[in-house]
């Protein structure tokens, strides 16, 4: 069971933001509407996934939350407000069925409940510390980690954030500084 668990996530995980990307009937484009991306976001987006499943945590609930996490981090570096909803208030109700998560679900309350991106990224800075440390203690079982760090993010005081590639791409700052940070720790 925790095989076929461990398997459907990422697929469901995929078509999930496959379908929502595809919802638009307006023909205007916002910067928080999920229209605004290009074929090369989405594609961006479907790799971001893809990689996870070569990344598993030895916790499956906490496993189970990575996802929605590599969802949420993948939204807010597109600067889509409604997809970092959906991803956070999947991540509040599977982090009260982890032990000890329940900064994080606090902290993907306060995205769901945010009116702007800033708001959501503030917020992502104290979910990314509190599931940082889950992930450290829970360990990996295949795959590895990267904790990214920006020095520039929140206003130069500095955030983190998990990632499955080397390759930076901010959640804190999006389009405006894709590739500020540096990678400072590997999870194994």
């Amino acid at each position: 069971m925790k095989n076929l668990m461990k398997a459907t996530v990422p697929v469901l995980s995929v078509l999930f933001i496959t379908a929502c990307g595809n919802g638009s009937t307006s023909g205007e484009k916002g910067k928080n509407d999920s229209a605004d991306h290009s074929g090369h976001d989405h594609a961006a987006m479907q790799e971001t996934t893809a990689s996870t499943t070569a990344v598993t945590l030895k916790d499956d609930k906490l496993n189970a939350v990575y996802q929605h996490y590599v969802h949420l981090t993948t939204a807010l570096t597109n600067s889509d407000m409604a997809e970092a909803k959906i991803a956070s208030n999947a991540i509040e109700a599977g982090a009260k069925e982890v032990t000890g998560a329940d900064a994080v679900a606090s902290s993907a309350a306060e995205i769901t409940a945010a009116s702007d991106i800033e708001a959501q990224r503030n917020a992502y800075s104290s979910l990314s510390n509190e599931f940082i440390n889950l992930v450290k203690k829970s360990g990996v079982n295949s795959g590895e980690l990267y904790v990214d760090y920006c020095p520039m993010a929140m206003n130069d005081k500095g955030a983190s954030w998990l990632s499955a590639s080397k390759q930076i791409k901010n959640p804190y700052f999006g389009e405006k500084m894709m590739t500020c940070g540096e990678v400072k720790e590997t999870i194994k």
